[in-house]
């Protein structure tokens, strides 16, 4: 008992602590940027737009248009990059725990080529498909990265089991085959190339509240669902046969993960585009931090990877301002060096 409190203990310890740091990051770097905005004016700008306390704020002396930057341009950009890091961190979690593989991430069973396959198409055909505030091209990617992680898994079923070599080859040869028709599509559609690279190198540039709002609801409450499944994960990194002795339906695990991390990925790159490393390398610091336990591990994941998200997203906007860098070059550059750092340091222990 006492060491399940301690457990308990030092999880809400590691929850706050990361909470409190991701509410004070988004403060700051919502106050980051061209306009000079101070961080007190941002909180009472915010929280005056809040239900029961929002009457008592003073902002008579802020300006009218610091109301428009933060409420209408920064603020939706930051929550989306929280959301977006949050997702592809804990997809990387789990898909790392799942296959029993240190370089799985959200993009390992060929969802990013779907997506960039299907945004590719609609940027070169021009079809209008937009849905719920969504731009054709979101729309596109996402139905490319849902097709392609059916077809890897149909590919990887043998009778009712999906071996996880299987399912990893196959989204290998499945993310090549799609890539290869995008690339040829570039060849033939020389004009759209800029639009198709800037996509897959991915982007919060001009994203607001339109492409924040339809997809919170559905990432937010798949993060929770794959959380109750962090003790699954913690069995079966013993293997899957103990798994399955210790009562675990383990094919029905792996489908149902499966599912809610194909479908979380497909959303926030449906409006962020790819962005590479986050879901890699993220996971892995937490671990290497706080340790394999998945029940700490995966929302500790979120809350890094949201924070982790806006830093590089601030560092993107700002860096070679008015010129904006595609986020993921970012991520690439700070997230790489760290990595290896890390390793290294800990590869003894790890």
């Amino acid at each position: 008992m006492r060491i399940i409190a301690n457990i308990k203990g030092k999880r809400s310890i590691v929850f706050l602590t990361l909470f409190i740091v991701l509410v004070i990051s988004v403060c700051i770097f919502a106050t980051i940027g061209t306009a000079n905005i101070s961080v007190l004016d941002t909180i009472k700008i915010v929280s005056s737009r809040l239900p029961y306390i929002g009457s008592y704020i003073n902002v008579s002396e802020i300006p009218q248009s610091h109301f428009i930057i933060i409420l209408k341009v920064r603020l939706p950009r930051v929550l989306l990059g929280v959301l977006v890091g949050a997702a592809l961190s804990s997809v990387g979690a789990a898909f790392q725990g799942m296959f029993k593989n240190p370089m799985a991430d959200p993009y390992v069973i060929g969802i990013s080529s779907g997506a960039a396959l299907g945004a590719s198409i609609i940027i070169v055909s021009g079809l209008n498909i937009g849905l719920l505030k969504l731009s054709s091209i979101s729309v596109g990617a996402f139905l490319g990265a849902i097709v392609s992680t059916f077809i890897v898994y149909f590919i990887s079923k043998t009778k009712n089991k999906v071996p996880i070599n299987t399912l990893l080859l196959s989204g290998i040869a499945v993310g090549q085959l799609l890539t290869a028709i995008m690339s040829f599509l570039m060849v033939i559609y020389t004009k759209d190339v800029s639009k198709i690279i800037f996509w897959t190198l991915g982007s919060f540039s001009s994203k607001g509240w339109d492409e924040l709002i339809p997809v919170a609801i559905p990432v937010l409450l798949s993060i929770v669902i794959l959380n109750f499944f962090s003790r699954d994960l913690n069995v079966m990194l013993m293997g899957e046969e103990s798994a399955q002795s210790m009562g675990i339906d383990v094919e029905r695990v792996k489908l149902i993960i499966l599912v809610i991390c194909a479908f979380m990925t497909a959303m926030v790159v449906s409006v962020s585009g790819i962005i590479g490393f986050v879901g890699l390398i993220i996971p892995h610091i937490v671990r290497l931090i706080i340790g394999p336990d998945h029940r700490i591990l995966l929302p500790s994941s979120a809350l890094v990877g949201g924070i982790f998200m806006i830093f590089a997203d601030t560092i993107a906007r700002t860096i070679i301002s008015p010129t904006e860098v595609p986020v993921g070059i970012i991520t690439a550059m700070f997230g790489g060096p760290f990595f290896l750092y890390l390793l290294l340091k800990k590869k003894k222990t790890y």
